[in-house]
Formats: structure tokens, sequence, C-alpha cells
């Protein structure tokens, strides 16, 4: 059902109501239900014309002009308790009370709706956690993205949310791996673990373990998926597969895969680089070395200054199903200038 069709729909059962009531009410005072209804149904036009009118009217500004009404009906009545007008007449005394109520009422509202956001958080508080609750949206983390490591230094650069939530079932995998047999298991749970202490301990960072119940029939991608859909959370991830899973069910999936690829320095041919080489190509004159991000470079004519650093221009770059490869040259010093030859004058 569209939000139109729902609003159209509400403003007829409201309309309905106002009948109903009207009707109930002719039947009890004027024995006649015609003049309820008719009766009901006017003012039920008249309350769906005010909301046609105030279309554009904000929930803020409906706060302001709320604001701005108590603030005329606590001047009013202070003035009534201050009994300055006792002496004065009863008409005096409710004209007084009208224009102080009617003044400071419009005062408040205009103030309130010229008031900024961060301003208007001082009357009600509500609208500064609601920002600061859109600014430090939970992430929902998963045993990859924690067995990787770069989650505790990214969160403390403040690019991320600082609120993590690791799913209790998170918690359980990380400590079978960490009790596993396999080495390279027990290794991956035990950094797992690490991490997670870690960033417990961190003030900078706040780390939630949440006891999801049920869905124990699920996969743990799957769980993982519907943690983040309940708690209306991103999903943090370095598997590409998972975070697949997670878009075409709606879910926001961040991938520390994608930001580092979008965070790899680009190199272009001409470019000069300083490049450690460590090992030796393919070819008996190349050496190879690597960009901090991994990526390999192929020197030409670099073969015997293997283990040296030393000063290449790339030449060209070739995508290949591995990764970027990017070929070099050795940098060659240009021969100093000799001194032109002074002209005799004449």
């Amino acid at each position: 059902m569209t939000p139109l069709l729902t609003v159209n729909l509400l403003r007829v059962l409201f309309v309905t109501f106002c009948a109903t009531v009207g009707g109930l009410a002719g039947l009890e005072l004027l024995q006649n239900a015609v003049p309820g209804v008719l009766a009901g149904i006017i003012f039920g036009l008249i309350v769906v014309l005010v909301d046609r009118l105030l279309k554009g009217f904000s929930l803020r500004a409906f706060s302001s002009a709320t604001f701005g009404l108590l603030l005329g009906m606590v001047f009013s009545n202070l003035l009534m308790a201050s009994d300055v007008l006792r002496y004065q007449p009863e008409t005096t005394q409710w004209a007084a009370r009208l224009i102080v109520y009617c003044t400071f009422a419009y005062l408040g509202m205009m103030l309130a709706m010229r008031s900024n956001r961060d301003e208007f958080s001082l009357i009600i508080p509500y609208v500064r956690f609601t920002r600061e609750t859109t600014q430090h949206e939970p992430l929902v983390v998963d045993t990859n993205v924690i067995i990787d490591g770069r989650i505790a230094d990214l969160c403390a650069t403040g690019f991320l949310s600082r609120a993590l939530i690791v799913p209790r079932f998170v918690l359980a995998e990380l400590q079978t791996l960490a009790d596993s047999r396999d080495s390279m298991k027990r290794e991956r749970g035990r950094r797992g673990l690490e991490v997670l202490n870690q960033l417990q301990q961190s003030r900078e960072i706040e780390l939630t373990i949440n006891d999801t119940t049920g869905d124990a029939e699920l996969d743990t991608d799957a769980r993982l998926v519907r943690t983040a859909k309940l708690f209306q959370a991103r999903l943090l991830t370095n598997d590409d597969a998972l975070g697949q899973i997670a878009r075409l069910q709606r879910v926001p999936a961040l991938n520390l895969n994608d930001l580092a690829r979008a965070l790899r320095p680009t190199v272009v041919a001409g470019d000069e680089l300083e490049l450690s080489l460590i090992k030796e190509g393919r070819e008996p004159h190349q050496a190879v070395g690597y960009l901090p991000d991994g990526t390999m470079i192929v020197v030409n004519q670099a073969r015997m200054l293997l283990g040296r650093t030393a000063t290449v221009v790339v030449s060209s770059a070739l995508q290949t199903a591995a990764g970027r490869l990017i070929f070099a040259e050795l940098r060659t010093k240009a021969e100093p200038r000799l001194p032109a030859p002074a002209r005799a004058v004449s």
C-alpha cells in the first residue's frame, strides 16, 4: 500500500468515526441521528482541511509553536499570580492576561522557529539526540573483520562509528577457533580475541556484546544480516559475498576491502618511487618489489640491485586476474652539464 493511499484511507476512517460519534450524540440529545451525522462529517472534513493546509508544517515547527504557547501560558499565569491586577475589574484582568498570553506565545514561537537545531536542542533535547544517533550509527562486526585487526585503528581515526555490536555467536565462533587443534585456526581465533580485548579496553570505542537468541538453525552469515536488520545498524565485513547478501536484503554493508581499494595509491607512468627490491623476477634481468598495499612492481635491468633500495620510474601497468602489475625502469642518473665555453668579447 502506497503512503498516499494509506493517508487517504486514514482520512476516510477519521471522517467516518466523526460521523458515527455525531450520530450517537444526535440520538442521545435530539432523538435524531441525521443532524449529528452531518455535524460529525463537517467537523471531520474541517480537520482534514486543516491537515491539508498544514502539509508543509514540520514537526520542528509544531514543537516551536508548542513551546511558544507554553511560554505564553507561564507568563500569563505569573502575571495573575503576582496579584498586580487584583484591584482591577474582572474584564481588565481578563484582557491583560489575554494580551500577555498572546504576546509571549507569539515571541516564543518566532524565537524557537528562527533558532538553529543546536540552539533548539536546549529546549527539546531529542533533536540533539537524534542527530548524534545518526552520526554514531552502530556497526555489527563479523568474525573476519575482528581477526583482520584493522578495525581498532580505523575506529580510532573517527571515520567509522565507534559503537560496535558483537553478537554472542561471533564470540563463540572465535572461541571455537582459539580452541581448535589446527594451529592456523587457533592462531586466528586467539588474534581475534586479542583484538576484542583491545577494543573493549579502549575508551574511544563503545563495544557491546549482544546476546541474540533464536535463529540458531541459520548459518552465521544469515544471523549477522538478521542482527544488523534488527538493530537497524550497518554490517562491517571484509567478505564480498556477505556484503552482497546484506545489500540484497537492504542492510547497509561496509567492506574493508572496498575501502582499502579506494585508498590504494594511484601509480601512473612517469612516477618515481623509492622501492625495495626483494626477489628475482621471471626474466634474468628483472627484480621485484612491492608497494605498501601489496601491489607488485617488476623492475627491468635491476637484478644486480637485489636486497637494496633503488629509485625507479614507472613505465606501464597491467591489470591481471591476480591484481595490478606494474613495470618500471631504473632511473638513470643524468650526466652533469658542462659549463658553456666563455665567449670572447670583442
